[in-house]
């Protein structure tokens, strides 16, 4: 639709009557360009294929009336916001009612008054123009405020890559471990978006929001010491108490980010969820905070599952792959212990899904090359600058 009006908008005279068409059309010629139809059915056609910025309407015709012209015209989306002004000899109230609730702008009656005509035209025409500037208008802010929008969602994906990324770099697990928790977070909340008990909390957009804030859950090691997280082999009691600080850590650093940025995001709350809980156990025994059952928050709850099952099968530097029946049989195992026992039901009805999905993203030889020549010259690094 054209921002500016024509210089000489154009005008649609439809009247079966020669003399009125002359008349009208003498009228206006001097200001506008004129298109006459003697009948409905050319008067849809001049109106579809030349879009005129008014259209003025007799209503007694033999063909089609005015009426049934005015209601296809408002029925057909090339043509509806076109406005129409009834002229016509019929200067009944129930006449002029009906004309109205068809969508026209105006109902002129003849014999016509030429000034009245001429100001009742431009009135519209003018109306008319300003409608359209503000339909463009609205148009081009909706289509700046979507582009703003995506453009604002792309720099929080990658944001939130760099960061998981960061925390990927001083742990034993490699990129693809990010990408094959989210997908499994996705596809389990996918399935359980119908079940009762999740179906509230599993809009689209939560899932949306899931899927992004998975590969953040473990951005809390960044602040366990290399002599502890990159230790080869098992923790000592000690040791693993430092380690089983990283949740505690990686919510401090979110609910800091947030309260920052003075909003309230419900991204960066179910982020801090999921980083902060997902080591937390059905029965009461994980950790930070030994939280139970429905206490663990949804979004903890599905990371936890999709955590587990992808560091069994998992290839580490210093512990071979479980093969994924094995690892599906240890996560039906923790069944009410260990996890919320109807997302283990249906993890095990997409389990194909899950090795699909481990495969699709599969460490291959030289990731784990390049993880392990990384970790050794981190812990390089780590050992001669300690005290």
């Amino acid at each position: 639709m054209d921002l500016f009006p024509s210089v000489n908008p154009t005008i649609l005279v439809v009247d079966d009557a020669p003399a009125n068409l002359s008349l009208i059309s003498g009228l206006l010629r001097d200001s506008y360009t004129v298109k006459a139809a003697n009948h409905g059915t050319k008067a849809l056609k001049i109106a579809c294929e030349e879009k005129p910025d008014l259209i003025l309407l007799d209503i007694l015709m033999p063909d089609m009336d005015g009426y049934e012209v005015c209601r296809r015209l408002k029925a057909n989306p090339q043509t509806s916001h076109i406005p129409v002004i009834f002229l016509t000899s019929k200067s009944d109230i129930e006449s002029e009612q009906l004309g109205m609730s068809l969508g026209a702008v105006d109902y002129v009656t003849r014999p016509i008054s030429p000034p009245i005509l001429l100001s009742r035209v431009k009135a519209h025409l003018v109306e008319a123009f300003h409608a359209r500037t503000l339909q463009v208008n609205n148009e081009y802010l909706e289509y700046e405020v979507s582009k703003r929008s995506r453009q604002l969602l792309a720099l929080q994906d990658v944001t939130t890559l760099a960061l998981a990324s960061l925390a990927e770099t001083r742990d034993a697990d490699t990129g693809n471990h990010l990408r094959r928790t989210q997908h499994y977070v996705q596809a389990l909340a996918r399935q359980l978006k119908e079940h009762p008990r999740f179906g509230e909390y599993l809009t689209e957009n939560r899932i949306q929001a899931l899927f992004k804030c998975a590969p953040l859950h473990d951005i809390g090691k960044v602040g366990i010491p290399d002599r502890v997280l990159l230790k080869p082999g098992r923790f000592e009691p000690s040791e693993w108490e430092v380690m089983k600080q990283h949740p505690t850590l990686g919510h401090e650093a979110l609910a800091n980010a947030q309260s920052n940025a003075e909003a309230n995001s419900e991204f960066l709350e179910i982020a801090k969820e999921i980083v902060y809980s997902h080591h937390e156990k059905w029965d009461g025994s994980g950790y930070p905070q030994g939280l139970a059952g429905d206490d663990i928050p949804i979004a903890a709850r599905l990371m936890a599952v999709a955590d587990v099952y992808d560091a069994l099968i998992s290839r580490r530097i210093y512990k071979k792959a479980a093969p994924h029946a094995q690892a599906v049989q240890i996560i039906k195992e923790g069944r009410g212990t260990h996890f919320d026992p109807d997302m283990v039901d249906t993890f095990c009805s997409l389990s194909d899904e899950f090795r699909a999905i481990a495969e699709r993203f599969a460490d291959t030889d030289e990731d784990l090359l390049e993880k392990a020549k990384l970790l050794k010259a981190m812990a390089t690094v780590g050992q001669s600058t300690r005290p």
